[in-house]
Parts: C-alpha cells; structure tokens; sequence
C-alpha cells in the first residue's frame, strides 16, 4: 500500500467485521521509529488461523480466496528491519477476554519506509463506518516533539448525547477539524521551542 494509514483502516476494517465493541489505535512515534498497535476485543483468531495469518493464501473471507493486509503489513515492517507481532485469542478459548492485537515497528529512516499518510481520513473512515456498534480509541504520541493527539469516541458520544449520530456530517467534520487542530497545535508548539 502506498500509505501505512490505509493498512491501519485494512486492520481496523477486520476488527469491526469481527464484532469488536472497542477498538484502540495507538501511533508511538520517535525519530528513528513508528510503532503502530492496533488492539481489538473482537472475536479473536483460533491457534490454527494465527498461525497462518501472515501468509497471503490464508484468509477467513469468502469473496476472494487470498487475504493481503497482514502479510503486506508485515512485509512494509519487515523491510525497513522492523517487525510484526501479532497475538489474539479467540472468543471460543477466552469467552471474557478475547480479542486480538497488531502491532509494527517500522524504522523511518530506512528507504523502503512506507510513509503514514492521511491518518485523519483513516480515522474519519473508521467512525463514520462503524459509530453504531464500534467505540475508538486513537492517539498519536511523538515525544520528542511534544505531540499527544486523542480520541475517544465514548467521550464524544457522551458529550454529544443519544441524539446525535457520530456519522452525521456535521459531526464528521468537526471531528476532522478538531484532529487537524490537535496536529497543528502539537506542530505549533514544537516550532516554537526551535
């Protein structure tokens, strides 16, 4: 993929087909590094399927008979000489605590590292998709520059009230420009240090 951000929505559309309430993306970023975890309390994969799911033949979909966001995932981590580690446990094995986490590191200076992309527009997509039946938490953290960008679409919901739907346009705008607010401010500030 041409973003790391499309192969955040990738995951984050299999976390919501696999019946997650709550869905946590977290970015932690240095200069060197970008780790990126995505943590879901979704059905979870069985021992046999975790063990093939990085292989691009394996997939659980009946549209199409390979499944590419992990294995390539994998692959963009792999070549910059980071890795991909995946753990889940499935809802028939841990009926309490099933779910399943992804999580990349990617070294930024290496030049087959795959930029991050409009991580904005991914998490827009992943709301406006899923607000009825997924909560997200997304945060962005990058120390070394003071950036701290969160979300958290339980805290929006109760702000907002039952009457209005996060997918609502209004909404998705305001939230778009509240995370373009956040980055700029984060970038603001670490301008001004200088």
């Amino acid at each position: 993929m041409k973003e790391l951000s499309l192969n955040i929505l990738d995951i984050a559309q299999n976390s919501i087909k696999a019946n997650a309430s709550l869905l946590e993306i977290l970015l932690e970023e240095t200069n060197e590094t970008l780790r990126i975890t995505i943590t879901d309390n979704g059905c979870g994969m069985t021992p046999e399927i975790l063990a093939r799911v990085t292989d691009p033949f394996c997939t659980t979909r009946t549209t199409r008979k390979v499944g590419m966001g992990l294995p390539l995932f994998k692959m963009e981590a792999e070549q910059t000489g980071g890795n991909l580690e995946i753990s889940s446990k499935s809802i028939a094995d841990y009926p309490d605590s099933h779910g399943t986490k992804v999580s990349a590191l990617f070294f930024k200076k290496h030049i087959d590292f795959t930029p991050l992309g409009d991580v904005i527009s991914t998490v827009i997509t992943i709301i406006q998709g899923s607000c009825d039946k997924t909560e997200l938490i997304y945060r962005h953290i990058y120390p070394e520059t003071g950036l701290d960008v969160k979300l958290d679409t339980r805290i929006l919901k109760e702000t907002l009230g039952n009457e209005v739907p996060l997918s609502e346009p209004e909404v998705l705008q305001w939230i778009t420009e509240f995370l373009k607010e956040n980055y700029n401010t984060n970038h603001e500030s670490e301008e001004n240090k200088r």
